[in-house]
């Protein structure tokens, strides 16, 4: 378990939950141990030895050294604030990603046709998303977004971006949800991004408008909390068949989050400060 001194930098406090960035090796690989946990032993992800290092029980990608790893830790008593990582978002800048050679998401999506488009705006990637089965609940969720609300105030951020993920890789089960990120949430024009290697084409499935209570139960929690906060999504989805999911990208420029959401956080996430 990490070991977080009362010294350390942490974003927010809810509750017994603290979220910070990860600041050592053991965090890191705390959190690398609970992306393993969740996308293997949930999804029975199968992946090359680079991407999932079974034998280690991590999720590890050539990525995560040159990212930052929001984390929230479950505080047991005591004054050294020992606990375990129970929920974790990678946040990677423009900066760390021409480091590393480009965004994780560029694999899926042309981001960077997007990011020469508005060469005065700073990016911010937000990916590797999960919670801890007893742990999805709206406190773990909301200090998530806090964390990930400060750190894109601390920098300065001007657009997160992000793949959101659809479980299976059959288009129909999931042909309302995509309807309706398509009819309801589409990206502009200028925003939109193209995909690569298996493309949906979100208007080839559109359905009319279909039952809007439907498909928003229909949704994953993660894509109803971006929808939330204004975000927009590319008009094309993309099959991942290494993690058997149908991937849609996710655009949210800090200009369209919802008011309701940055009065609720505050204009400089003091909330859970």
């Amino acid at each position: 378990m990490p070991n977080i001194n009362q010294d350390q930098q942490i974003l927010g406090r809810l509750g017994n939950l603290i979220v910070k960035i990860a600041d050592s090796t053991e965090e890191i690989t705390a959190a690398q141990r609970l992306r393993h946990k969740v996308f293997v032993g949930e999804r029975l992800v199968t992946g090359t030895d680079e991407t999932l290092p079974i034998l280690d029980q991590k999720d590890e990608d050539r990525f995560d050294a040159y990212c930052d790893h929001l984390i929230v830790i479950e505080n047991s008593p005591g004054e050294n604030y020992d606990g375990r990582v129970v929920a974790t978002y990678r946040l990677m800048s423009q900066d760390q990603a021409e480091t590393a050679g480009g965004f994780y998401t560029a694999a899926e999506f042309q981001v960077g046709d997007l990011v020469r488009r508005f060469p005065k705006l700073k990016f911010l990637e937000l990916g590797r998303s999960c919670v801890l089965p007893e742990f999805r609940t709206k406190r773990t969720i909301e200090l998530l977004w806090h964390g990930s609300w400060a750190y894109v105030r601390k920098h300065g951020f001007d657009v997160m971006f992000g793949c959101a993920s659809m479980e299976g890789v059959i288009v129909e089960p999931h042909k309302e949800a995509l309807s309706f990120l398509y009819q309801t949430a589409k990206a502009d024009e200028d925003w939109d991004v193209s995909g690569n290697g298996e493309v949906i084409q979100l208007s080839q499935i559109a359905i009319g408008n279909g039952n809007l209570k439907s498909a928003i139960r229909s949704l994953p929690p993660l894509i109803k909390g971006y929808l939330r906060l204004g975000a927009m999504f590319a008009s094309q989805a993309v099959i991942d068949r290494q993690f058997g999911t149908i991937d849609v990208l996710v655009l949210l420029p800090v200009s369209r989050l919802n008011p309701r959401y940055v009065n609720y956080y505050g204009e400089n996430a003091e909330r859970h400060s």
